[in-house]
């Protein structure tokens, strides 16, 4: 792909590292971009800078917040005895758009998977672990994505707090084996949640 301008060269080089977003999409987009208006690419460009620059996790569960909490984790609305274990920040935005749980959430920030050379020292593990063992938690919901890594990663986890005296349940199987949460619709996620099983259960379907 040829390029009069070094500059918008540049630009879509820049653009095509996002996920899933090829040179001639990239292309597509920063020429979309010159034809507005200098203070809405002005504004683009800000609130990158500035989320790139400030965003924070939370203390408490490793969510993206503006604050050392997140919301979720400060409200005084939600049920801080009940944690689910979720992979990522997309998984919390599926789950609260259910609208079925009103609990506190504990993101590892990926799965254990040798193959990527990925190991449970690489997660938030041992933070979760903690909570456990200090009493702070009567029930641990395990919502990772149904995938050969997901059940390594519960697994790892339960045996991790299985000594203590804490529940410990998964979501339902509405969810397609092998199936992203994030993907899932709304009405399938909220009901895995509501219908969840206790852990031990899932163990002996596998």
């Amino acid at each position: 792909m040829d390029f009069s301008s070094k500059l918008l060269e540049n630009a879509v080089n820049e653009m095509s590292q996002l996920p899933g977003i090829g040179k001639r999409t990239a292309l597509r987009l920063v020429l979309h971009l010159l034809k507005q208006p200098t203070p809405q690419t002005e504004a683009l460009a800000e609130s990158l800078q500035q989320m790139r620059a400030k965003v924070n996790f939370c203390d408490n569960c490793h969510n993206i917040s503006d604050n050392p909490l997140c919301e979720i984790c400060a409200s005084h609305n939600r049920n801080e005895r009940i944690v689910c274990v979720v992979e990522d920040i997309r998984d919390v935005m599926a789950i609260e758009a259910t609208s079925q749980y009103r609990g506190h959430y504990h993101v590892l920030g990926g799965k254990i998977s040798p193959m990527d050379g990925i190991g449970p020292m690489d997660l938030n593990i041992n933070s979760l672990v903690n909570k456990v063992k200090e009493g702070r938690v009567d029930e641990i919901i395990f919502a990772l994505s149904s995938t050969m890594e997901g059940d390594t990663t519960n697994f790892y986890v339960f045996r991790q707090i299985e000594a203590y005296k804490v529940t410990t349940s998964t979501i339902a199987r509405g969810i397609s084996v092998g199936d992203e949460l994030e993907y899932a619709d709304e009405v399938t996620l909220g009901r895995s949640i509501v219908n969840r099983i206790p852990f031990e259960n899932s163990l002996k379907n596998s």
